[in-house]
């Protein structure tokens, strides 16, 4: 399974993606699940895919070649074009290996996280879907998952607001929803990759690589535990009556009357 998350902020964009991939129980991997693509000064892209490895890794291949013969991403002139360049390579890998994942009864599963910048627009943070068709992040909503993403959700769903979280914060942010993640599932898990862009920077200059081990990741871990505990505590207590519900109430019940024409 595989946990990304992609952030937009009004500083820049915050871009995460777990590392671990797995075939059952007794075949599980280190993969990397974040890609760059980069033109100094003119754009600057980052992908994070979910799926099956074969598919995203297929799709990576084809973006990286025409990358460098100067076609697909690297003539985007807007971040939308540059969603829909991602669209069509995975329609080509669709038609390339679809209908014969399907005949064994596998689906074909792949969903890209794609966020960066182009120069003269703003940043943007789009979804890819298995068809090829983007969704866009929005001020209103500015972050997108994907993967096993139900278990990171609920914490940034209460702190993420776009036009008031920075983006450092929104870093601190993605990494307990990583957190969230790997305590509720084992198939997502370490190491963590995270990139920082910031607004107009058309390069990726901030990078940070979570180690199982990372003492900061550790560190983040149990404060964030603590901090928790203690907030529960000291939210206001419950209180209870003696009585658990109307079928316990004590007493004779009324006879009932026969009714009157």
């Amino acid at each position: 399974m595989t946990y990304c998350l992609g952030i937009m902020t009004h500083q820049g964009l915050v871009m995460a993606s777990d590392s671990r991939t797995n075939a059952g129980f007794d075949q599980v991997n280190v993969c990397r699940k974040m890609h760059t693509f980069v033109d100094p000064g003119e754009r600057a892209f980052v992908l994070l895919t979910s799926g099956g490895l074969s598919l995203t890794q297929s799709v990576v291949t084809l973006l990286r070649d025409e990358f460098r013969e100067g076609l697909g991403l690297a003539q985007a002139n807007t971040m939308y074009q540059a969603a829909r360049a991602v669209g069509d390579c995975v329609r080509r890998v669709s038609d390339l290996d679809r209908a014969a994942l399907e005949r064994d009864e596998f689906s074909f599963n792949i969903n890209l996280l794609l966020g960066g910048q182009v120069k003269g627009e703003r940043p943007c943070l789009y979804m890819i879907y298995p068809q090829g068709n983007p969704l866009s992040a929005t001020v209103d909503s500015p972050y997108l998952q994907i993967g096993e993403c139900k278990y990171g959700r609920p914490i940034l769903d209460r702190g993420i607001e776009y036009g008031s979280t920075s983006q450092e914060v929104a870093a601190i942010y993605a990494l307990l929803s990583f957190d969230a993640a790997m305590r509720s599932n084992v198939t997502v898990g370490p190491p963590i990759e995270m990139l920082l862009y910031r607004n107009d920077a058309l390069e990726f200059d901030c990078y940070r690589r979570f180690a199982a081990d990372d003492p900061e990741l550790a560190q983040i871990h149990r404060s964030w535990e603590r901090a928790l505990r203690r907030a529960v505590e000291e939210l206001p207590k419950i209180h209870f009556s003696s009585l658990c519900g109307p079928e316990h109430v004590t007493g004779t019940a009324p006879e009932p009357q026969e009714a009157t024409r």
